[in-house]
């Protein structure tokens, strides 16, 4: 009788401890309850057996409020995906990534003709003095590439992603060829007079778009620019970059300006065929003024701004320049900056807004009576 109630007993407290020994990933306590190690669980919660592995947590892309009102509270995989208790490791629901799936992938991998970037790295404007207008002080200045901002202003800056799209390609997978850019050439200019001699040659009182540069010396001594180098990048329509051979400063305007005009117009593929350059630095107080009219037919219409390489660019840097070293950089008065100073006459569409843009080839097919690359041709009176 000693013998089995002994082993009742021993039964007994077999069967009374903890679920499956917590599975080695934990410890047996009071009332054989487990307590898991970190990363253990059953089912996604403390205890159980301690058999499951819990997932990687990240703010949550959407859940319910709490009862304040707060959203985005952390959750297993961001509530973007499912966890593998197995290996805990998230299974990430289509367009995310990451261990917890708490960043955006984009779309085909951006099709091999973009980089997929976070959304604190975009940028407004595609050239810099779209941002830095010149409008005001605060907006003047030189620099290169669009307007990025360094503050944090929302919960997912670093993880929500997009595809800014290489040269010529466009759309929310950069799969879109982009095609050419020209006039319209059935466009109505108001007060259009043919007779006129006060515009471009041929062209009636029609006027070209002129970019005013403005550049101030730190000391105002204009002389001081002398024997300096810079270069000028130039972004056409397609949002391709070229950067013109350095420029050296000459303090004869006439001198600088022929300087300047060619190499702009030995640019590749002739993305400028033609521009006329004036240089006034008769002023010191005033800086030094250079006027860029654009009077080829491949920049008719508005074109992005210029941008002023006026930085150092030396060992290992292209195009090597000594830089426009002495350029003021800080004024409470007046900064160098980029305007549009006359606003040309003709405009801007893609294929001339006389054709379609066929986005496999990035050609234009021109509708009837028009012809040409951009479809600026007119063949019939229609």
């Amino acid at each position: 009788n000693l013998i089995a109630v002994s082993l009742a007993l021993l039964v007994g407290f077999t069967q009374a401890a903890c679920p499956n020994q917590c599975s080695g990933h934990g410890t047996c306590g009071v009332d054989e309850v487990c307590t898991c190690y970190p990363g253990w669980g059953t089912g996604g919660n403390a205890g159980g057996d301690c058999s499951e592995r819990f997932c990687p947590h990240e703010l949550a892309w959407v859940d319910t409020p709490t009862r304040d009102g707060g959203r985005h509270s952390y959750a297993e995989c961001a509530n973007k995906g499912t966890c593998d208790r197995k290996t805990g490791e998230c299974e990430c629901f289509s367009g995310y990534e990451g261990k917890a799936c708490g960043r955006q992938s984009c779309p085909n991998d951006c099709s091999g003709h973009g980089t997929c970037e976070y959304m604190k790295d975009l940028a407004f404007g595609i050239v810099y003095n779209e941002y830095y207008d010149g409008s005001s002080n605060a907006l003047s200045g030189l620099g290169a590439g669009g307007k990025t901002y360094d503050h944090e202003y929302t919960w997912d800056q670093d993880r929500a992603r997009a595809c800014v799209c290489d040269a010529g390609w466009m759309g929310l997978s950069c799969t879109e060829r982009m095609c050419p850019f020209g006039n319209d050439v059935m466009d109505v200019i108001p007060g259009f007079d043919e007779s006129s001699l006060l515009g471009m040659p041929g062209y009636g009182n029609e006027v070209a778009q002129v970019q005013t540069v403005t550049l101030y010396d730190a000391d105002l001594d204009n002389t001081n620019f002398d024997t300096k180098t810079f270069a000028i990048q130039f972004t056409s329509k397609l949002n391709e970059t070229y950067v013109t051979q350095p420029i050296m400063w000459d303090t004869t305007d006439a001198t600088l300006a022929g300087y300047i005009e060619s190499a702009l117009k030995k640019l590749p593929n002739k993305v400028i065929d033609d521009v006329d350059v004036t240089v006034d630095s008769s002023v010191d107080a005033n800086g030094v003024i250079i006027d860029v009219t654009f009077t080829g037919a491949a920049v008719q219409g508005k074109q992005h701004k210029l941008e002023i390489l006026q930085d150092k660019c030396e060992h290992g840097c292209t195009p090597r320049i000594s830089g426009l070293t002495n350029i003021r950089t800080f004024s409470t008065v007046t900064l160098s900056t980029v305007e549009i100073s006359t606003v040309g006459s003709h405009n801007s569409f893609e294929c001339g807004r006389r054709g379609t843009c066929d986005r496999n080839n990035g050609l234009c097919k021109c509708f009837t009576g028009f012809t040409g690359e951009t479809c600026s041709i007119l063949t019939a009176l229609i």
